[in-house]
């Protein structure tokens, strides 16, 4: 039994250094809370799937900014209209949401909805320049 949490561990530690190495373009997470029923218009704030581009796996990485609060923000944040972009088709709307980490940190974070699913296009922190090569 140790020698098997030792090996999960193992691979917890391989796997989160080589995140960046050979990660394709997004990446997808399946949530569990359905509580709220989507009807098919505006931002889903309880997707079946977040999928994450490239782009916001690497400032969230370099912000410190987890999961967990992506979807606390998604779930709790205020949607600011002024940085949206809604007009067009469905899946081609952008969300500007704005929130609180649990470490304080006022971000931004622009959703793209499309049916059940959302991606997180990008993670911005409103306050704070941080020094992140993202490409």
């Amino acid at each position: 039994m140790v020698i098997v949490g030792i090996l999960l561990v193992a691979l917890f530690v391989v796997k989160t250094c080589n995140r960046f190495k050979d990660e394709p373009q997004t990446t997808t997470t399946t949530t569990t809370n359905k509580k709220d029923t989507y009807d098919g218009r505006g931002l889903n704030r309880n997707p079946s799937n977040i999928n994450y581009s490239k782009h916001a796996r690497c400032r969230m990485a370099c912000r410190h900014i987890t999961e967990a609060e992506v979807k606390a923000i998604l779930k709790d944040g205020k949607v600011n209209y002024n940085k949206s972009e809604l007009s067009g088709a469905d899946c081609k709307k952008k969300y500007a949401v704005e929130g609180t980490t649990t470490d304080k940190q006022r971000v931004r974070i622009v959703f793209a909805p499309c049916n059940t699913e959302v991606t997180v296009v990008t993670v911005i922190d409103i306050v704070a320049e941080w020094d992140c090569d993202c490409g």
